[in-house]
This record gives structure tokens, C-alpha cells and sequence, in this order.
């Protein structure tokens, strides 16, 4: 983990197109101004860790078993037949 220090108005700037600014520093609370391009996502750690579990519960909730797909798949050719 890269550990910089910076004051109020100083940037950083991450790869070619991210610059992240602090606004404002006041008891003990740090306000950060991004600018990124619009197909960067930027959410605060805790909603990404929700977003993340939120996917991973969906993935394990539509998988699906291949008797499962075998039956979906029969039923799909008997009506495209009848």
C-alpha cells in the first residue's frame, strides 16, 4: 500500500486520467474531490463490499444444474416443434 501525505488542495493523480484532491480537512475528517472518467466506477469501500456480496449471493442463487438445463432445453424444442 502506497501512504501519501498531502494537505488541503494538493492532488494525486493515478495513471493517466484519475486526480484525486482534498477539499477540505476538518476534525478528522478528510472531504476528497475525484475526477475520473465517466466508465470509472467510484463508490465508498463499504458500498462496494455490498456490491460485491449483493453479486456473489446472485451468482450463487441463479446457478443452475445441468438437469436443470437439460429439462429447459427439451422443453424449448418440444414447443418450437408443436
Amino acid at each position: 500500500m502506497l501512504i501519501l501525505t498531502r494537505k488541503k488542495d494538493e492532488s494525486i493523480v493515478i495513471g493517466n486520467d484519475i486526480v484525486i484532491k482534498v477539499v477540505d480537512v476538518e476534525e478528522g475528517r478528510v472531504k476528497l474531490g475525484i475526477s475520473a472518467p465517466g466508465d470509472v466506477s467510484i463508490h465508498r469501500y463499504e458500498i462496494y463490499e455490498a456490491i460485491q456480496q449483493e453479486n456473489k449471493e446472485a451468482a450463487i442463487n441463479r446457478q443452475v444444474s445441468i438437469k436443470d438445463l437439460d429439462t429447459l432445453i427439451k422443453g424449448k424444442k418440444t414447443k418450437e416443434q408443436g
